[in-house]
């Protein structure tokens, strides 16, 4: 089974032809699909897409570019939402200082109310991080020293130094189309060396189109391009590699019953 563990359906890039959208991920093989919540206040609509479609899951949560939106978000409010069904992980959260949309000090203190909400609840934290290397392995480590929870560092294009330290905190990693493009050498060493047990693979769509459809809008049709780099990189065979990245979402999101 393919699947894309990270889609923004609910995007305006997709306000058109959503429907068409996925038809065209379910003609090209895709056999699940967890939309993505950027921030609290479009967790209505992110929702509601998943409801619409057996085969599409949820989360809730706030983009560190966001963070400011809500300051005041509590780990409450997260985990009453996470209730609801269909709603798999926390997040995208995280740290992200090389646009610093957010302040920091906000960026900081988010994504500590959503690192408590996936504590308390048991679902993955689902991380954005960059170029807040130091600053994400030092509140990953404390915070897990408080208490373990589930750590899912998407669309990883980070350094290998970070990557040893979540990675030792039992941290799965998610591949996106990055991993493609020509001058990402850096993305494609750190994936030679990710836990072969817990890596997935993402479109992050509408953005970041893989090679040869970069430029384009994306779409988790298009999910199989990352695949096959995927498999490239770590010497798997298709076959192996599908295999190997569903049991790994599985494995992490367990709340989704397996086909």
């Amino acid at each position: 089974m393919l699947i894309d563990s990270h889609v923004n359906l609910h995007a305006p890039q997709f306000e058109a032809d959503r429907e068409a959208v996925i038809n065209r991920a379910r003609q090209a093989g895709v056999g699940l699909m967890l939309t993505i919540c950027d921030k609290v206040s479009s967790f209505e609509a992110v929702h509601a897409i998943a409801m619409r479609h057996p085969d599409i899951w949820a989360s809730v949560g706030t983009h560190p570019h966001d963070a400011k939106e809500n300051p005041s978000l509590s780990a409450d409010n997260l985990i009453q939402l996470s209730e609801r069904p269909k709603v798999v992980g926390i997040g995208e959260c995280g740290l992200d200082f090389h646009y610093d949309l957010s302040p920091r000090d906000i960026q900081l203190d988010v994504f500590r109310t959503h690192i408590a909400a996936a504590r308390r609840t048991g679902l993955p934290l689902i991380v954005h991080t960059r170029e807040a290397d130091e600053a994400m392995g030092d509140i990953l480590e404390e915070e897990h020293a408080r208490g373990p929870f589930r750590i899912l560092m998407h669309c990883y294009t980070s350094g290998p130094g970070l990557a040893a330290r979540v990675a030792a905190l039992g941290a799965w990693f998610s591949v996106s189309g990055i991993a493609t493009f020509k001058a990402a050498q850096d993305v494609r060493d750190n994936i030679a060396d990710m836990p072969a047990d817990r890596i997935m693979i993402e479109t992050d769509c509408p953005y970041l189109a893989p090679v040869p459809m970069r430029g384009r809008r994306n779409e988790p049709a298009y999910v199989g391009h990352v695949l096959a780099e995927l498999a490239r990189i770590r010497g798997w065979s298709l076959k192996e590699a599908e295999g190997r990245t569903a049991d790994a979402f599985f494995d992490l999101f367990d709340r989704i019953p397996r086909p």
